[in-house]
């Protein structure tokens, strides 16, 4: 299993090396492929990374059990060794299971399903916000062929909207007979949700130097011509290598502010993330902490249920939900939240 994550993790290098390159950036038909490749095994190579840092955490933490420590400090070691013996079990589970062979037949229903499941959080999310008055502006987005999402990227904006939609960051897992399903098989799909709030220009500091800047046509559903005006943004970061696109503006500069305020928004993400790995015991307390890896809510359409599994919550009345009445588990998960802050302030 290994020598196979090497291999992925390589690929993955490759990928982001191609990608990177002007030529290829140019060609947006080789681009998207080379794209579509690399998200196929991102997930799996961000498990890898994890599961090696966690390693090296546990290595170092097990060290400090050969030093003199006694008493309360002890108990805290060894609870923090558990924790990342956990943790490491279940990512290795996980990437076991992501290294097995996909059923040929399910491909197409799977990949379809995954889409239409987004285009349904996409929806709830946005009904969630207007109920409330905030606006919903689409930044870019990348359809299927059947009305679902491969991604879509879109910016809420209203006092308070980060503090509520931050619980939602994770894996979302639908169960239910896909329309393209005609044996009435119940599938299980996931769709990714990253949850970020936005980033001014005085909280991350972006060189010039550090952009590349590519202007392209705009291209719709079916690859048709959306502008016959090249006003298609698209910004690389060259020290990271993140790309963010905008094209659903007529106009180069909203485009080109919009992708701006996404890679400030990305950034800001990647050093927040760091920030946490060197406090994983608090992070491991916590309610919602955005881990993109967990599965945080199943939704059961043969059942009629919706499950958060981070506070084990079950409530029926799906397509309530879907709807956009999410206030039961954003209000649940924020009380779960507040009480372990305030547990940890006490402790």
């Amino acid at each position: 299993m290994w020598d196979k994550l090497e291999q992925i993790e390589k690929r993955y290098q490759e990928l982001s090396e191609q990608m990177a390159n002007p030529e290829i950036v140019s060609d947006v038909q080789q681009l998207q492929k080379l794209a579509q490749e690399k998200a196929t095994i991102e997930d799996l190579v961000t498990g890898y990374h994890e599961y090696r840092a966690i390693a090296r955490s546990l290595e170092d933490t097990r060290a400090m059990l050969g030093g003199e420590l006694e008493g309360e400090m002890a108990t805290l070691v060894k609870q923090e060794i558990a924790g990342l013996e956990s943790r490491l079990d279940q990512l290795q589970e996980e990437m076991k299971l992501a290294l097995l062979p996909r059923d040929a037949n399910d491909k197409g229903a799977g990949g379809d399903e995954a889409g239409l499941f987004a285009a349904d959080l996409f929806r709830m999310y946005s009904r969630y916000a207007q109920s409330r008055g905030w606006d919903v502006d689409i930044i870019n987005s990348n359809e299927s062929g059947i009305g679902g999402f491969k991604e879509v990227i879109f910016e809420i904006k209203g006092k308070g909207a980060y503090s509520r939609f931050k619980y939602e960051s994770g894996v979302h897992r639908v169960q239910r007979v896909p329309v393209t399903e005609s044996s009435g098989r119940i599938h299980t799909s996931t769709a990714t949700v990253a949850v970020l709030p936005e980033a001014e220009e005085v909280e991350v500091s972006i060189s010039p130097d550090d952009l590349r800047i590519d202007i392209f046509h705009s291209g719709g559903a079916g690859g048709q011509n959306v502008n016959k005006v090249a006003t298609a943004v698209r910004v690389t970061h060259l020290p990271t290598g993140l790309v963010t696109v905008c094209q659903d503006e007529r106009s180069q500069l909203r485009n080109k502010t919009k992708a701006m305020a996404v890679l400030r928004a990305r950034l800001l993400d990647m050093e927040r993330r760091e920030q946490e790995k060197e406090m994983s015991t608090r992070r491991r307390s916590q309610v919602g902490t955005g881990d993109r890896s967990e599965k945080i809510r199943t939704y059961n359409y043969p059942q009629d249920r919706v499950s958060d599994h981070r506070i084990g919550l079950n409530i029926h009345n799906l397509p309530r939900i879907m709807d956009g009445e999410l206030d039961q588990f954003i209000d649940a998960l924020a009380t779960e939240d507040r009480a372990k802050q305030l547990q940890e302030q006490l402790a």
